[in-house]
């Protein structure tokens, strides 16, 4: 009898090129591949992902602070007021559609509270370096690739790795390696990384399965 396919929720923020890697490798897999993405949740209801998410036939869940709190408490909550309410959001989608396996890909929002609790070790996050090095907060986007340039590092990559209290602070499960180039821009060596990315968020997940 074949392993049940472990239930997924994808986070994202922006244009979801991690996220279409993980729904190509699902609909090219079949029945081997071992997740099925049951949701995709966004922190922005602009988020191009969501519309891949769609098109799929995915369905999505907007947790932006304005969705969930409402415009005129969002407006007047500090950073962290708004984050703890993005991911309470989050585990209530999650325990909802009964997820079992959580992947940040390309996701803005630093989780904290319950969630991190409940779902321990069940939660990956992709950050567009090699972690230790080039984390926290800040770190996303062009603003690592940009760091890493001006430390003249000699390479970069990504990380899988588990999502903990710390930002960009849990266990390393996942590095991806690529050199960094004389004339070097932060969208050159992005678009280098980019296609590791997409390998190495399918090979996360697959990862967590097997310990779910």
């Amino acid at each position: 009898m074949s392993k049940q396919k472990i239930k997924a929720a994808v986070l994202v923020s922006g244009g979801g090129t991690n996220l279409q890697a993980l729904i190509d490798y699902q609909v090219e897999k079949k029945a081997e591949c071992p997740y099925e993405i049951v949701i995709v949740i966004s922190d922005t209801k602009k988020a191009y992902a969501l519309e891949r998410a769609a098109k799929a036939g995915i369905q999505t869940a907007v947790c932006s602070p304005f969705a969930v709190m409402g415009a005129d408490k969002a407006k007047a909550a500090d950073r962290d007021t708004k984050r703890l309410a993005v991911s309470n959001a989050v585990l209530d989608v999650c325990r909802l559609n009964k997820v079992e396996a959580i992947v940040q890909a390309g996701w803005l929002t630093v989780l904290s509270g319950v969630i991190l609790s409940e779902y321990k070790d069940k939660i990956i996050n992709l950050h567009p370096a090699l972690l230790p090095k080039f984390g926290g907060v800040g770190m996303w986007g062009h603003h690592v690739h940009e760091a890493v340039l001006a430390a003249g590092e000699k390479e970069s990559g990504c990380t899988i790795h588990l999502v903990s209290e710390e930002c960009d602070g849990g266990k390393i499960l996942i590095q991806k390696r690529v050199p960094v180039v004389p004339g070097d821009t932060p969208d050159s060596l992005y678009e280098r990384i980019a296609p590791q990315e997409h390998i190495a968020i399918v090979e996360g997940l697959c990862m967590l399965c097997e310990e779910c």
